[in-house]
């Protein structure tokens, strides 16, 4: 078979079309993807925005904020783009995160080809951790969202939060049984609905007294920008439930171009989570918490309906980012288990990660530091990292040295260890001056 390559290093390849060679289960329509795309990053992220903005300041919050989006969305773009060049060069219909990372790799430069099982092994485990840390961070943002209604309303038993973590683990058991995309679509699709009216609310009660601009910085000190850069990553980065929504979908051409589904969700994206940010930061200044529904007034009706709302859609939301958790160490462990123990297995292990989240959410339910680490940590390699590192390897050839797609790359690796370095150092930070002073 004879391979060629475009100008721009996409492989050509007239005799094989994946789409044409793929066969799901149960295909979702480009309503349906998009729904699901806009629920792996329109979630809890956009509540924590306003308290990005309080670290970054309101000037460099709305700049920075856009140029993260911009730069989360071009590296889906390349990665979709570089997994679908190896589907063509493999003859293969699809490949997931982590086989494309091995692909591009295996069909890289010879130099490059010993770390082909690596690269797909250091995908799998960074997959894995980041969606783990999802999960943690859903278990702790549903508990104290319940834990300030009963506060208010049942009087007679104020509990901590880890009690509420424990107590929404039986639910959340019973949901994380569902195991195709298809089925979780319509859940997605609710949680949408209901996250948006919680941003309605929100912006109720932002604008429902005048705003003052008294206090509240242009940039903020440069020592938070890291815990911002954190934030915003953790709340854009949908990179890990990308490909199991492009490979499930109808008509996958869809999912890249103008318009597409990728830009329309992350043209919605970028729009909401700058206008909750800064005029979150106007309202509520220093004063934020992890949640922006955690300052709402607990007297008001809309206000609880708010808290309510969260609480359900980060629940139904929890399923599609255990998706991807579940599929990685069922890659693993499928090979080692017998056919006809795979369902049970599958019950047991789906049960047994979500009582680990919820042991993780007990012993640490500090949700402004999870969050920030997980976006520093794990979000910085995942969507920003490897996709650099991947495209470069699999377009090699055609870099040379001025060559701007290397520079580009290498910019964007860049940014992503600095936010790995300097985010881990200040959440890390805060996380010891917390335990050091539980009061403050």
């Amino acid at each position: 078979m004879e391979v060629q390559k475009s100008e721009n290093g996409e492989v050509q390849d007239e005799e094989y079309n994946p789409y044409e060679h793929r066969q799901v289960k149960k295909p979702n329509s480009d309503v349906r993807s998009l729904a699901n795309l806009l629920k792996a990053s329109l979630g809890s992220g956009i509540l924590a925005m306003p308290l990005a903005f309080s670290n970054a300041g309101w000037g460099f919050g709305i700049i920075g904020t856009i140029i993260v989006a911009f730069v989360c969305g071009h590296c889906v773009h390349i990665f979709v783009t570089v997994s679908r060049g190896c589907c063509k060069v493999l003859r293969k219909p699809l490949l997931n995160y982590a086989e494309t990372c091995e692909a591009a790799f295996s069909i890289g430069p010879k130099k490059f080809r010993r770390f082909a099982r690596f690269a797909r092994v250091f995908a799998e485990v960074a997959q894995l951790l980041t969606y783990l840390g999802v999960c943690c961070i859903f278990t702790v943002l549903i508990a104290d969202s319940i834990k300030q209604l009963f506060d208010r309303y049942v009087t007679s038993a104020i509990v901590p939060v880890e009690y509420y973590c424990l107590a929404i683990l039986v639910p959340l058991c019973i949901m994380c049984q569902i195991r195709y995309l298809k089925w979780l679509a319509p859940f997605s699709l609710i949680a949408n609905v209901l996250l948006v009216a919680t941003f309605a609310i929100c912006i109720y009660y932002i604008f429902k007294d005048e705003i003052t601009l008294n206090g509240r910085k242009v940039i903020g000190p440069a020592a938070r920008l890291p815990a911002f850069l954190s934030t915003v990553i953790f709340a854009m980065e949908g990179i890990g439930v990308v490909m199991p929504v492009e490979n499930a979908m109808k008509k996958p051409q869809h999912f890249l171009g103008c318009p597409s589904v990728l830009v329309i969700a992350m043209s919605f994206i970028m729009m909401l989570y700058t206008i909750l940010g800064v005029f979150g930061y106007f309202r509520y200044g220093d004063e934020l918490k992890g949640s922006i529904t955690l300052n709402l007034p607990i007297d008001d009706w809309p206000a609880v309906c708010a808290k309510v709302f969260i609480a359900i859609s980060i629940f139904l939301t929890y399923p599609l980012h255990f998706y991807v958790v579940v599929g990685v160490l069922t890659r693993f462990s499928e090979p080692y288990v017998k056919k006809e123990y795979r369902n049970m297995s599958q019950i047991m292990g789906r049960t047994a990660i979500v009582l680990l989240c919820g042991g993780i959410g007990v012993a640490l339910p500090m949700l402004e530091y999870i969050t920030n680490f997980v976006g520093a940590l794990f979000y910085s390699i995942l969507g920003l990292v490897i996709p650099g590192v991947v495209e470069t390897i699999y377009k090699w050839k055609d870099l040379g040295k001025f060559n701007w797609i290397l520079w580009k790359n290498i910019i964007i690796v860049l940014f992503g260890v600095f936010c790995v370095i300097s985010g881990c150092a200040v959440t890390i930070g805060d996380i010891i001056k917390r335990l050091n002073n539980p009061l403050v």
